[in-house]
């Protein structure tokens, strides 16, 4: 172990070795990296803690410098575990150079099978007994960390002290599908309030899309920047500040050149770092399968479901007079084309889109005798995550507590700070 400061605080790198598959704990083994970090004035004390679940799939734990967002407010009582998730961050990685040591695709389709949410869950009880000796813990899960983190509640309820989760109770019956005909609506309504804060965005939108119609485009490091790749910058618009970060990022498109109008510079390299999925593959190559439980093959449902949206139709809104309509968190099997850091990777996807085996992820008798204290934030029109899905799931997890609010968008427990994390931990200690 390695421990080193920052100010305020005492932070220690672990290592952790787990089963790739728990149902094989003799089987191969993978490497799972977690911060742990203690509050500088208590780091010797003895104190519960607190596991952090990133969202994603397919983020590594945030990388905090000091006291930012909620940590600050967690250190004065827990000792925090910021854990990379599998495949993530300094845990084994999967992404494009490591995947092919598996062998060819099938191979990988194969191993990456054991990345969702319950191989994750499995990950978190066998560092949980190294770790604390087998005490309880409390779960903080972010976006897809609270579908972790509901999973947990569904099968291993033992390991639990307390849950929190923001902008992560996931539909406990429903399939991708259902996930994106009820999404492509909310977009819609997020690309309504953009245009409404900025209309002059609807002309310069429309005016990039032309432009990328018309010529070829292909940003730094070779991402490809289609019509269809542009509308996906519609993923900012669940953030709090993300339609101004869209505005200032469409603001600076055009620019004049010796060979007549072109996209600036500065525009490519903003659209590339929005749009890229080199640092985080599996939030694609996964996305759709933290879905799949007995729906059948999830089959790339965003691209299928899209055709129910005609107004999200790039072709259609620049024949017409309409605004082009930004989409959201949706992968789509032309993003293995566009993006260089996902080609490789294609052939496996196509497998797990077709997979049809998915095991079950939630256990709705557990949920509904559940005893753990639970507090959820469930964001109004969250861009990510159904409201009604989630207050559905609330409804069926006994004695979970929520927090319905419009004061914040998907990140609101970073931008929120430690407000979202008072909150919480009073409503599991009915304090409010």
């Amino acid at each position: 172990m390695t421990s080193y400061r920052q100010p305020g605080l005492v932070l220690t790198d672990r290592h952790f070795t787990v089963p790739l598959d728990h149902a094989d704990p003799a089987g191969e083994q993978i490497r799972l990296y977690g911060r742990e970090i203690a509050s500088g004035t208590r780091a010797g004390a003895e104190l519960p803690w607190l596991v952090y679940l990133e969202g994603g799939p397919g983020f590594g734990a945030r990388r905090f410098a000091g006291k930012q967002a909620w940590l600050g407010r967690a250190v004065q009582e827990f000792r925090v575990l910021m854990l990379d998730q599998r495949g993530t961050g300094l845990s084994t990685p999967a992404n494009r150079q490591t995947l092919p040591l598996r062998g060819g695709p099938r191979e990988q389709a194969a191993y990456l099978t054991h990345f969702r949410a319950d191989s994750i869950v499995a990950d978190c009880e066998a560092v949980r007994r190294q770790l604390t000796g087998g005490a309880r813990w409390t779960v903080l899960g972010q976006s897809f960390g609270g579908f972790c983190a509901t999973h947990y509640l569904s099968t291993a309820p033992e390991g639990l002290r307390t849950v929190l989760i923001t902008g992560g109770l996931p539909g406990l019956d429903v399939g991708a599908d259902d996930v994106y005909r009820a999404a492509y609506p909310r977009m819609r309504r997020k690309n309504e309030g953009h245009y409404a804060r900025y209309p002059q965005d609807v002309d310069r939108a429309r005016r990039i899309a032309e432009h990328l119609a018309q010529k070829r485009t292909v940003l730094p490091g070779g991402y490809v920047l289609t019509p269809e790749a542009f509308q996906s910058l519609g993923i900012l618009l669940g953030t709090g500040d993300g339609s101004h970060q869209l505005h200032y990022l469409l603001e600076n498109a055009f620019l004049r050149t010796a060979g007549g109008e072109e996209l600036s510079d500065t525009f490519q390299e903003a659209a590339l770092a929005a749009l890229s999925y080199a640092a985080h593959p599996l939030y694609a190559v996964l996305h759709e399968a933290i879905y799949a439980q007995g729906h059948g093959p999830t089959a790339w449902a965003a691209e299928r479901v899209r055709t129910e949206f005609p107004q999200f139709d790039t072709a259609k809104a620049l024949a017409g007079d309409g605004p082009l309509l930004f989409t959201g968190e949706t992968v789509h099997p032309w993003h293995f084309e566009t993006d260089p850091a996902l080609r490789p990777l294609r052939e496996a996807a196509e497998l797990l889109a077709a997979r049809t085996d998915w095991p079950p992820l939630y256990d709705t008798g557990q949920l509904a005798a559940n005893e753990v204290p639970v507090a959820a934030a469930v964001y109004h029109e969250d861009l990510y995550v159904d409201t009604a899905h989630s207050l559905a799931t609330a409804r069926a997890v006994c004695g979970l507590r929520t927090w319905v609010t419009d004061e914040f968008e998907h990140d609101g427990v970073r931008a929120g700070g430690a407000r979202v994390l008072d909150r919480l931990l009073a409503l599991v200690r009915d304090e409010t």
